[in-house]
Parts: structure tokens; C-alpha cells; sequence
């Protein structure tokens, strides 16, 4: 009769699932926390302090996101705001990293695009939704304007920063190691400019959500904007709810990948430096 022999697993192995754990509560534990305790807040205050049908608690809400999830509305509208902001951000942020090298690299571009940009970008891109419905009419034209407006000056003014913030030693270095001016744009100034752009670019990411929401409470059939709208005209207060929270998860976890792209990018940059 075979016996089998058990070998008892060493320290390390048994530990190796609660270094994980550990690890893994060190990166998302503090997160999972700060959310459940916001949805604890605004549980408490709904129901004992500020007991209001204007101020639904959390789960009627949750349970109303779940319906809209089910009948696909949510997804419509959802979709329909992301599809702006992708177009309208892609296009001012092409637009604001290639002026901001230009700026930042030339002085006689700085000089001649100074006056358009310290005048345009206290404009507020809000400030010009009629504007923008008056020259494009109320179709994709006119939301895509309005967020490429509110983007392209943030990722331009980081963008010229990051350029001028280069050391002169590291293009004298690269000079005098016979670069020419192509090599030093895309072996210098490029790689210690992106960490800078993608920041502007967080920042900006912000001011586009703020501003499609305005564009759509103007003139839109679906977004997120005008679920606000609709919902505020029948007063159904827990749609309004459940796309303020679609906001904060979207703006959480967008804002999340922008910060990762920047750590990567910045250690890159700071381990070739």
C-alpha cells in the first residue's frame, strides 16, 4: 500500500498570500474605505439630519442606476457625453502640445501667440456655448468646439512650461555630442516635455467634463447633460442623483489613468536624466 508523504510548505510560501493581501490593501484599502465612508455620510445626512425627498439617500438611488442600466438608458447617455469629450479632447490637446512646443522652443512664436493666449483662455468656455450654437448650430459641431476650447490653453501653457524647464546642460551635452536640432526636439525636449503635457491634460480633462455637461443642458438629446435637464424639468430627483454619481466614477477613474501615465512617463524621463 502506497503511503503519500505530505511536505509541509516552507515560511515563505505560506506567507506569500498575505504579502499580497497586505500589498494589496496598501494600493486600494484606504480608496475602498474613503468611498464607503462618503456613501456612509450621505446616508446619515439624508436620512438624520437633512430628511428630504430633495435629498434622496443612497440606495434608492443605486437602485435607480441599476434600472437605467437595465432598460440601456444610462449606457445612451453615458455614451453619448464620453463620444464628445474624446473628440473635443483629442483635438485640443493635439492642439495645445504642438503650439506649447512651439511656444516654449521659439521666442518669436511666443511673442506672436502671447496676445491670443493670456486673452482667449480667461474666456470661459461656458461663456461661449450660444456663441458656439449661433456658428455651428446645435450638433456635435458646437460641443466639440466648446471642449476643445476649454482644453487646448491648459495643455498648451503646461506643455510651453515643460519645454522652457529643460536644463540648458542637457541640450549643450546633446550638441556637443554632434545631435542635430531633430534629435535633440525628439531626444530632449520631447521626453521632458510629456510628464508636463499629460498634466495639463489632467487638469484639463476636468474642465471637459464640466463643460459638456453646461453644453448639454443647452441644446442636446442625450448625455448626461440633458439627463440632468430632463430630470430637473419632472422633478425626478434620483436620476439627477444617479448622474452626478456616473460623473464622480467616471471623472475617479479617468483621473486615475491620467496619474499612471504620468507616473510612467516622469519615472522614464527621470531614469534616462
Amino acid at each position: 500500500m502506497t503511503q503519500h508523504i505530505a511536505i509541509p510548505s516552507s515560511p515563505a510560501a505560506r506567507a506569500e498570500p498575505w504579502r499580497w493581501l497586505r500589498g494589496a490593501w496598501h494600493r486600494f484599502g484606504l480608496h475602498l474605505v474613503g468611498f464607503a465612508s462618503l456613501f456612509v455620510l450621505w446616508h446619515v445626512i439624508s436620512v438624520y439630519v437633512f430628511r428630504s425627498i430633495l435629498f434622496p439617500p443612497p440606495f434608492p438611488v443605486f437602485r435607480r442606476g441599476i434600472e437605467l442600466i437595465e432598460n440601456g438608458k444610462l449606457f445612451v447617455e453615458v455614451d453619448a457625453s464620453l463620444l464628445r469629450i474624446l473628440a473635443g479632447f483629442t483635438l485640443g490637446s493635439l492642439l495645445g502640445v504642438a503650439l506649447g512646443l512651439l511656444v516654449g522652443s521659439f521666442n518669436p512664436v511666443r511673442r506672436l501667440l502671447e496676445p491670443y493666449v493670456e486673452t482667449l483662455r480667461f474666456i470661459p468656455a461656458v461663456a461661449l456655448i450660444t456663441v458656439a450654437v449661433i456658428w455651428f448650430g446645435i450638433g456635435e459641431s458646437s460641443k466639440i468646439f466648446i471642449i476643445t476650447y476649454a482644453t487646448v490653453f491648459i495643455v498648451l501653457i503646461t506643455t510651453a512650461a515643460g519645454v522652457v524647464a529643460i536644463a540648458p546642460n542637457k541640450i549643450r551635452a546633446a550638441r556637443s555630442l554632434g545631435a542635430s536640432r531633430v534629435q535633440i526636439f525628439f531626444f530632449v525636449t520631447l521626453p521632458a516635455t510629456v510628464p508636463f503635457a499629460i498634466t495639463g491634460m489632467r487638469v484639463a480633462m476636468a474642465n471637459a467634463f464640466t463643460t459638456i455637461v453646461a453644453a448639454e443642458l443647452v441644446a442636446a438629446d442625450h448625455g448626461i447633460g440633458a439627463m440632468l435637464w430632463n430630470a430637473r424639468l419632472y422633478m425626478m430627483i434620483e436620476d439627477i442623483f444617479v448622474a452626478l454619481v456616473v460623473l464622480a466614477v467616471l471623472g475617479f477613474i479617468i483621473d486615475r489613468c491620467f496619474r499612471w501615465l504620468s507616473d510612467v512617463f516622469a519615472g522614464k524621463y527621470s531614469s534616462a536624466g
